[in-house]
């Protein structure tokens, strides 16, 4: 891309390490996107072999190279040089993937002095790292160690109580508890801290060692939060690690004590400056040395810090592990989903929390679902599109799937395989494959409105009268033929302890991301299960009309994860400049970060008469954008690059549209294993660009690699064979159709959200009926009886 200016005002500069990509987003006072860049592990660092970003092993193993991301940063930071006035940037705030680094001892107890004339990467070799290569989040290896140390402390629900969590892979405690019992003695003998990826990335740009933040610390299942009380966030300073279980982690009392020394302190006010930018970042690449650094979290919570939802938004994240998260009032910890303090919180403000409800199983089973069943992502959302809810008309044989092939959290923490059902029956396969990808997609999203139902019921959330349901008709739900039936009653009647035709306590508006959401019947479907009208970010839906689906944003636009942390960075900068300046006269970031995020994307919106933000590094200054507001369509982008410029050829695709027209049961024979070559095959799998640019093969339903299993590959790429009988058919050309825009109020167009699917209190009714039989499979999964 073209440098930026050189001269201007200030700017706010946003870090992201993701799985498969360091990233860094760039905006102004304005929040305006004003820079975007990457470094791609894949093809940028090829010399590391990864795929996706990761390693793969036999088993439950996804582990990365912490010299990558070393390499990687260098690579960044020149990149930033190059292009734009780094003395411009005044605050740097920033995220990583969940994620442990493993230091030796030798650097300990100070941060490695560094020499401004060398790179990082020749000053931190590989083997500065006791663990040269880390579990990422997508790792499962731990879970049973997880269970095992659940089961130590009691259960799930003594757990929850003690440490605010329950068993999941992710847990920072089951990765150590692995490493010592699994890994060579060396490794956790040369070892003399660790440090979450996110403390990492922060440790590099400050030069020193960065505490760990009360956010991620309520996530590694040995931090006792302590809230009772706690009316402001100084309150909580209590807070602690739990020394019986770094006692079990470690394996003796002298190892527990010494694992807390690995950990450090943890950071409880998120509202401040951690420190400033290190002198060698100064001397190296031109940074200011007044430039603030901030708390560094994770990156789904920055991920939800730049979407600001409000009390009544969920936010549903579509990756390699799907997430649900909301804003909570309250700390009441349980097993039935993780709870975190607000990583973004003012001192003087009453304390706020996050709850999560998550699943491990999602690109993984979608993936898996388009390689045995359509071998092409648009054909995948055909399926979805055109199969009715439940999987068939009638009301009584709907059809239910779970696919659960990774160790999950409660309540499915013990269960694992693919289970097929048909009037409440478990089958091997459905009668009809075509319902394979929506049956998939319900179970998915329906597990989420279940789990939702159950955390309201704890009260986590706050009082209901808070919820408005905004723009949603409040519609009664059914009524018996006296004219009464409560809630209660109906559901005492199913059998549950909510009333799934009741949709006041479900989330007010739905808000989008990853690329399971970029094609229109998974934005309809979360839309219809929760009666909800669905926003996406405008940055993912002008994203996705260049790269349809992956979950990397296409070249020249923003991740979601670092425009949070570019967010936080500008919302700490205002905070501490009114402190400077003695005074609340300049209204600048005196308010809680929702609040004062909003005020700054509505003074832009006014000042420039309405106009989007802008999503992407492409668009000519002054141009529009963005596809958010009153549109309907996603807005022309101006010049950019060849990408844009990409048509997608999909061969056969008349015998998708053979089999909508099809009707009753398609034949066994036909489909054994698998639909065949002729029917939603290899043949429609294969992808070409107008270029004939030859393409890697995305794994087939044979052998799946982690590129198609956690990376969700880009629709550059397709799965199939050579040859396949492709002389005997004329070529159909199908462009692939990702989601778009639709006419948004204002309201939502100037914080960069797009609506996307609206809600239908009919398909939600449709959906409501068939909950019941979607716990009660559950539940029979859950207790080992099918």
């Amino acid at each position: 891309m073209a440098p930026g200016p050189k001269t201007g005002p200030a700017l706010f500069l946003g870090l992201e390490l993701a799985t498969d990509q360091l990233r860094a987003s760039i905006v102004d006072e304005s929040l305006e996107l004003v820079g975007v860049e990457c470094v791609d592990f894949d093809t940028e660092l090829p010399e590391y072999q990864t795929q996706g970003g990761i390693f793969t092993t036999p088993g439950d193993a996804y582990t990365t190279p912490v010299d990558m991301w070393v390499k990687a940063l260098d690579f960044l930071l020149e990149k930033l040089t190059r292009n734009h006035d780094l003395t411009r940037i005044k605050s740097i705030g920033g995220c990583a993937q969940h994620a442990l680094v493993w230091w030796k001892s030798t650097p300990i107890p100070s941060f490695p002095a560094l020499d401004p004339r060398l790179p990082f990467h020749s000053q931190l070799p590989p083997n500065t790292f006791s663990l040269p290569n880390t579990p990422v989040a997508q790792d499962t290896s731990a879970h049973t160690h997880a269970l095992a140390l659940e089961a130590l402390l009691g259960g799930p629900d003594l757990m929850a109580a003690r440490v605010g969590t329950c068993a999941n892979a992710s847990l920072l405690a089951a990765q150590l508890l692995r490493v010592r019992e699994s890994w060579t003695s060396d490794v956790w003998s040369r070892t003399g801290k660790i440090q979450l990826a996110s403390q990492f990335l922060a440790s590099m740009v400050v030069g020193e060692w960065v505490n760990m933040g009360e956010s991620e610390a309520c996530a590694t299942g040995m931090w006792v939060h302590a809230s009772a009380g706690a009316g402001t966030q100084g309150a909580s300073g209590l807070g602690r690690w739990d020394e019986g279980v770094l006692e079990i982690v470690g394996g003796s009392r002298e190892e527990g004590r010494r694992i807390r020394t690995w950990l450090g302190d943890v950071e409880v006010a998120s509202g401040r400056k951690v420190a400033h930018i290190s002198r060698y970042l100064c001397e190296r690449y031109g940074f200011e040395s007044d430039t603030i650094v901030t708390p560094f979290t994770s990156d789904y919570l920055s991920s939800y810090l730049s979407l600001c939802p409000s009390p009544g938004d969920a936010v549903l994240s579509f990756g390699p592990m799907d997430t649900l998260l909301t804003p909570a009032q309250h700390y009441l910890p349980t097993r039935l989903y993780s709870l975190f303090p607000h990583p973004a919180q003012d001192a003087s403000e009453k304390r706020r929390y996050i709850a999560m409800l998550s699943s491990r199983n999602a690109d993984v089973p979608r993936a898996l679902v388009r390689d045995m069943y359509t071998k092409s992502w648009s054909a995948f959302d055909r399926l979805v599109a055109i199969v009715p809810p439940g999987g068939s008309i009638g009301l009584d044989d709907k059809l239910f799937s779970f696919w659960l092939l990774q160790g999950d959290s409660y309540p499915l923490s013990h269960v694992k395989g693919i289970y097929r059902f048909e009037t409440g029956i478990k089958v091997n396969e459905f009668r009809d494959l075509r319902a394979n990808p929506r049956c998939l997609l319900e179970s998915q999203v329906l597990s989420f409105r279940f789990r939702w139902s159950k955390m309201i019921a704890t009260g986590v959330l706050g009082s209901n009268n808070n919820r408005s349901r905004g723009n949603v008709a409040q519609t009664p739900g059914p009524t018996s033929p006296q004219g009464q039936n409560p809630r209660s009653n109906i559901a005492s009647s199913l059998g549950l302890s909510f009333d799934p035709y009741d949709y006041s306590p479900l989330p007010a508006r739905i808000l989008v991301t990853g690329a399971a959401a970029n094609f229109p019947s998974v934005a309809n479907l979360a839309g219809d299960v929760f009666n909800a009208p669905v926003f996406m970010p405008s940055t993912q839906v002008d994203s996705a009309q260049v790269v349809p689906h992956r979950n990397a944003p296409a070249t020249g636009f923003p991740g979601r994860a670092s425009l949070g942390g570019a967010y936080f960075a500008r919302w700490i900068w205002g905070k501490e400049r009114s402190s400077a300046i003695g005074g609340s006269s300049t209204g600048r970031g005196l308010g809680g970060f929702e609040e004062e995020i909003r005020r700054l994307h509505g003074k832009r919106w006014v000042a420039s008469s309405g106009t989007p933000l802008r999503t992407n590094v492409n668009t000519p200054v002054g141009g529009n954008g963005g596809s958010g507001a009153n549109s309907g369509t996603s807005t022309p982008y101006g010049h950019r690059s060849g990408l844009g410029s990409t048509v997608f050829v999909e061969e056969e695709e008349e015998e998708v549209e053979e089999m909508e027209r099809a009707s009753g049961i398609l034949a066994s024979s036909v489909f054994a294993g698998g639909f065949a070559d002729r029917d939603l095959g290899r043949d429609i799998s294969r992808m070409r660009t107008l270029t004939g640019s030859t393409l890697d093969t995305v794994t087939s339903s044979g052998s799946i690699g982690p590129s198609t299993t956690f990376t969700t590959p880009d629709l550059n790429s397709g799965a199939g064979s050579p040859g396949g009988g492709v002389g005997a058919v004329v070529p159909q050309t199908t462009t692939l159709t990702p989601v778009t825009a639709l006419p948004t109020s204002d309201a939502e167009a100037q914080i960069g959200l797009a609506k996307v699917a609206e809600a239908d209190v009919d398909a939600f009714m449709t959906y409501a009926a068939i909950v019941p039989e979607y716990c009660r499979l559950e539940g029979m999964l859950c207790k080992s009886l099918v």
